[in-house]
């Protein structure tokens, strides 16, 4: 009886043991949805997040709309990633507010939530990793009033007015703009993320303000299309452009003086550390509640420095 009774102990025990292995290799899943994959600068996310894939052992997808105005297929993906149980999502929100309600049920599904890039409405998020967005928008500020002149006409193209990274670095921008002289007018427009429409408003916003002579960007995508907009109008010598990001065609306008700086984030940095930050929140770990990464103001004459090179070259 007694031999028996330890026969069954040691299957219980066996049992148990097995169950907790099974736990311990079970790969943690991080859903990583954000507004667009097509950019550079989500590819540069992706690669990011790739390599902290890579280093904790993840489960990772990574998903996105194909413009980054479509926040209802953004919607549909969050529900999806909780439908598939997954145990942390990396969001980079389309929309401040509609994202809400599908943030705070994947919270109520006991999911983790980091934020990266672009904020959303919600006091649910764990933690949020991002370019300094305001200060971003201070940097682009600062580069207008080293331009050379004393009449500044500035026209200034944003994005979505519901997606935060945007209005934040718009807001930064204003902040130190606002009490120089020098600015005689400012004309903004809100556009879609898309070069092709860029390009039009703002030849449209050019033919109709004349004086205009600089402008101000704030993505990837729009600082593409202010740049067609000055190459087609044979506007390089008449209207500065500060735009963002390191696309390869943005790059190559600021070598060719149509872009005259640019505010480049670190995307890279941006992903890494938002599946890192995943990771530790799902095994219950501390976390910081924002992490703000690198951001610098590149030139045609300070791209080709040492420290700059992997900052503004694009690499996968």
């Amino acid at each position: 009886m007694c031999d028996k009774i330890k026969k069954i102990t040691i299957v219980i025990i066996l049992m148990f043991a097995l169950i907790g292995c099974n736990s311990v290799s079970r790969k943690v899943k991080v859903a990583v949805i954000v507004k667009s994959t097509t950019s550079q600068f989500f590819k540069s996310v992706l690669s990011g997040a790739n390599a902290a894939s890579k280093e904790y052992n993840l489960d990772l997808t990574f998903n996105g709309p194909e413009n980054e105005e479509d926040y209802a297929t953004q919607i549909k993906m969050m529900e999806k990633a909780i439908k598939d149980d997954v145990d942390a999502i990396v969001l980079s929100a389309i929309d401040y507010r509609k994202l809400v309600e599908s943030v705070e049920a994947a919270v109520e599904a006991g999911i983790q939530v980091v934020v990266i890039d672009s904020d959303v409405d919600s006091k649910k998020v764990r933690t949020r990793i991002s370019t300094d967005n305001y200060e971003a928008g201070k940097m682009a500020g600062e580069t207008v009033l080293k331009l050379q002149g004393d009449k500044i006409h500035l026209g200034i193209v944003n994005f979505d007015v519901n997606t935060a990274n945007g209005q934040e670095r718009e807001s930064g921008l204003r902040k130190i703009l606002e009490n120089d002289e020098r600015i005689l007018s400012v004309k903004t427009i809100n556009v879609q993320s898309a070069v092709d429409y860029t390009t039009q408003a703002t030849k449209d916003i050019l033919l109709q303000y004349p004086d205009i002579n600089v402008l101000v960007t704030f993505n990837e995508w729009t600082t593409l299309g202010v740049g067609y907009a000055i190459e087609q109008l044979e506007y390089k010598d008449k209207v500065s452009v500060i735009g963002f990001d390191n696309n390869p065609v943005s790059i190559q306008m600021l070598e060719d003086g149509i872009v005259d700086a640019l505010i480049v984030q670190n995307p890279f940095a941006i992903g890494y550390l938002g599946v890192e930050e995943a990771y530790h929140l799902s095994r219950r770990q501390s976390s910081k509640e924002n992490i703000y990464t690198k951001t610098v103001v590149i030139t045609k004459d300070n791209m080709f420095q040492e420290d700059n090179q992997k900052i503004v070259f694009p690499f996968d």
